[in-house]
């Protein structure tokens, strides 16, 4: 854009195609402040736009949100004399709606003297926007044609709202139902996490392609069925022709960082980069993630140094797997080059590096790191931050001073930050403020049997047998049981979930019989089996 900039101002009087050219280069490469204001510098110059120029300035006033601006702009438009036509009136529509003021937005769209399918769209989708489904709804029904963007945006906008039942009644209706409008409902029925009927729209579609398999895999993904997830991974490679896309990859590494199933991730890597994804930045954050969470950070570390764009995600996922696999000082240094670098960090990012600090023991760097979030970013701290700063000061042993900053915060203490405190002290030996834990905890997730375990587990340390009977009195009463706990393992390219004592495996009868054998060989080599019953 430098330039074709430079060549533009070397024209002495470029006429108003060159203009509208130079201001749709600002406006497509995302200047959009530098397009209003090469426009405010024709207008002070007295060039005058034509009906072209004037929606590359509203675009780019509602991509930035400068509504104010905009309304400036459509004062030149009745003045002009452009208020008549299409084109201006259908992107002012837009503005407006994406501005929040509907109401301006319908007297545009009222006042227009012609309107096309576009114009009816841009009103409808507004509305949707405003969440004034029934006005949309009103305004779909007297439009006098409808074309399948329309139909597909009006039952976008039931799903949205959450009536299914209605977008799925539309559906029905729609003449000439596409393959996008198939895809609309199923990817409805995913986000609404009725993944039964998702399933049914999925094996009803005429024509799948990526955007259908993606819809399935998504919905799976939303509700936690993560070997479903890969499952239809595997079918979709498969069964169809139909080629995953960078959104399809990323989905799937998310699945395998849930399960921990590495083989698989390290199977979509290579997949990745054989099929032209080497370099997507959005892929190569999700294999960051995949690697940190399956525990394989050096992997993560040379994924994220062959990214030849790293993105502000990158820099936080990276970061972020360093501080959780203790390597908090290696965190900080690419904290500080991420700086140098000119990225900007975000409040994500300050969770990390707070992290990192509670894992090196640094309580004066996490309070020098929180002071410049507030003063240096002007990034107003959440409750995870709070949370951090707790968790910094309970593990060091600053109880007291955990505590005073816990009661001085502006927000509500919640469950994540008495649990911090609840584990602090059982490292600490400091049973009086674990009973004050524990009662916050009672409070806040009273069917939470674990936390009852945890004082348990206090009173033990110091021998205080009869506060561990009353405890388990007292969890019994609550009526809950503990959780027993899941374990997955990768198994030939499947991901097997199973219980203690569990017996739903097709081979659970064999998968025992070879544990008891490998029990008696143990045995006969002097190992003793201590076999502990788990609360």
């Amino acid at each position: 854009m430098w330039f074709a900039r430079s060549v533009f101002d070397q024209v002495p009087e470029p006429n108003v195609v060159l203009r509208n050219t130079i201001l749709r280069g600002y406006s497509q490469n995302e200047f959009y402040r530098e397009t209003l204001a090469l426009f405010v510098a024709m207008k002070n110059m007295d060039l005058r736009p034509d009906c072209f120029t004037l929606p590359i300035i509203f675009k780019s006033c509602a991509k930035i949100h400068a509504l104010k601006e905009g309304e400036g702009v459509h004062c030149y438009v009745i003045k002009s004399g452009f208020k008549s036509n299409t084109f201006v009136g259908t992107t002012l529509i837009d503005l407006y709606s994406s501005g929040g003021e509907i109401d301006s937005a319908y007297k545009v769209f009222a006042k227009m003297t012609y309107r096309n399918t576009v114009s009816w769209t841009s009103m409808i989708n507004g509305y949707i926007l405003a969440h004034e489904i029934a006005k949309a709804r009103q305004l779909f029904d007297l439009a006098p044609e409808r074309d399948i963007i329309l139909w597909n945006i009006m039952i976008s906008g039931y799903i949205e709202s959450g009536d299914m039942a209605a977008a799925h009644k539309l559906f029905d209706q729609m003449p000439n139902r596409d393959r996008m409008a198939w895809n609309t409902i199923l990817t409805g029925y995913a986000q609404n996490g009725d993944i039964d009927l998702c399933e049914k729209m999925f094996k009803d579609i005429p024509e799948k392609n990526v955007f259908s398999w993606n819809g399935l895999i998504s919905g799976y993904a939303r509700k936690g069925r993560f070997i479903e997830v890969l499952d239809a991974f595997k079918r979709m490679l498969s069964e169809s022709i139909v080629n995953p896309n960078d959104a399809t990859l990323v989905t799937v590494l998310t699945a395998c960082s849930r399960l921990g199933a590495l083989d698989m991730g390290k199977w979509v890597h290579a997949y990745s980069e054989s099929n032209e994804f080497k370099g997507n930045v959005y892929v190569g954050n999700a294999l960051i993630d995949m690697y940190a969470k399956c525990g394989v950070i050096e992997n993560s570390i040379t994924v994220f140094e062959s990214m030849q764009r790293k993105d502000l995600i990158a820099w936080n996922t990276i970061i972020n797997g360093l501080a959780v696999h203790g390597r908090g000082a290696e965190a900080l240094c690419l904290f500080s080059e991420m700086k140098k670098l000119g990225e900007k960090p975000d409040g994500v990012t300050f969770i990390a590096i707070l992290c990192a600090c509670t894992h090196l023991g640094l309580v004066e760097d996490g309070f020098l790191y929180f002071q410049s979030m507030i003063e240096e970013y002007s990034i107003e701290p959440q409750i995870e931050h709070y949370g951090c700063m707790i968790d910094l000061l309970a593990r060091a042993g600053f109880l007291e001073q955990a505590m005073k900053f816990l009661k001085e915060m502006p927000l509500e203490a919640d469950s994540v930050m008495w649990t911090s405190l609840l584990g602090a002290c059982k490292i600490h030996k400091n049973f009086k403020l674990a009973e004050l834990a524990l009662s916050k905890l009672i409070e806040l997730e009273p069917k939470n049997p674990s936390n009852y375990v945890m004082l348990s587990n206090i009173y033990g340390d110091f021998g205080r047998w009869k506060d561990v009977a009353r405890l388990k009195v007292a969890m019994r009463d609550t009526g809950f049981r503990k959780l027993p706990g899941c374990s997955l393992i990768e198994v030939n390219d499947d991901v097997v979930e199973f219980y203690s004592l569990d017996e739903r495996h097709k081979k659970s009868t064999e998968i025992y019989e070879a544990l008891r054998r490998l029990t008696k060989m143990l045995k006969s080599y002097w190992y003793v089996l201590d076999c502990l019953e788990l609360g």
